[in-house]
């Protein structure tokens, strides 16, 4: 009983942590999961890029996939993510491990899970093992369908979904941030934004959505401005991504607005890399 399956990594477009509501939109990063299961009744989990790595939330996913899915003939296994989303650097990396396994799960037994229902499995075990404060629908909803998502996190509520085609520009410093350590008060204080971007987003302006975003979020949190600021004039949008510490840019394709910002942000220490949206969301390999 074997299976496998890709979700994508995303950037941020709205930060849920202040209302609830949040937009996020894929990128051409992705997490595999490959998926045994067995009747031995536990469930064991690894971490390609670091074998130390908290492993509860992909052997939390198997859980309730077999639940869910599974006929009683089935306890357990193990589940192994591999991927090239950056870890704890706002990139969705959790949300792409959850999407993966669930699918890959639902692989193993046979069984053909409606996407959002599958996300919103995934969203499930992230709560139950506490590596979100929102439940992160939106950072699920885009890594699964592909393109942007709004969503009322509070009940899992998919308010918009739609295609967007950006070249895209990351840069990752070598810190990491938590989401589950977010200053969550903080955050509420900039709600008024928060609503704004919102608005912005439904609209279907989400490049414009996702700099206030970033302002307000940068501020919340404690990150600098900077590169945001850096990148403005030079790109569609920019925004801190999730909880930091990576910020995204993205510009129309073909523009030359990403290799200026790209100079610049190459002279901070980390790591500044291209890539662009996706559409098509997670897969069974």
């Amino acid at each position: 009983m074997h299976g496998r399956a890709v979700a994508l990594g995303a950037g941020t477009v709205l930060n849920a942590l202040s209302t609830g509501v949040g937009s996020a939109f894929a990128i051409d990063v992705e997490t595999t999961a490959t998926v045994d299961l067995d009747d031995s009744g536990t469930v064991a989990g690894t971490i390609a890029e670091n074998e130390d790595a908290d492993t509860r939330l992909i052997e939390r996913c198997v859980e309730l996939a077999i639940e869910t899915y599974g006929d009683g003939d089935v306890s357990g296994g193990t589940v192994r993510t591999e991927s090239d989303v950056p870890m704890a650097a706002g990139l969705k990396s959790s949300s792409a491990a959850a999407n993966a396994t669930v699918l890959a799960t639902a692989d193993a037994l046979g069984a053909d899970p409606e996407p959002l229902a599958a996300c919103r499995l995934g969203v499930t075990a992230a709560r139950d093992v506490g590596v979100t404060v929102t439940g992160a629908f939106d950072d699920a909803s885009a890594s699964m369908l592909g393109g942007v998502t709004v969503t009322d996190n509070a009940d899992d509520d998919l308010l918009a979904h739609d295609t967007v085609e950006w070249d895209v520009l990351v840069w990752t410093p070598p810190e990491r941030a938590y989401s589950a350590d977010a200053d969550v008060d903080r955050c509420g204080n900039v709600a008024p934004m928060a609503d704004l971007v919102a608005d912005l987003a439904l609209d279907g302006r989400y490049a414009e959505a996702m700099t206030v975003n970033g302002l307000a979020f940068s501020a919340a949190l404690g990150f600098s401005a900077d590169p945001a600021i850096e990148a403005m004039p030079h790109v569609e949008g920019v925004s801190l991504s999730g909880t930091g510490p990576s910020v995204v840019a993205v510009a129309e394709p073909a523009s030359d607005g990403l290799e200026y910002v790209q100079e610049q942000w190459d002279e901070r220490d980390g790591r500044t890399w291209r890539t662009t949206t996706r559409t098509d969301g997670a897969r069974l390999e």
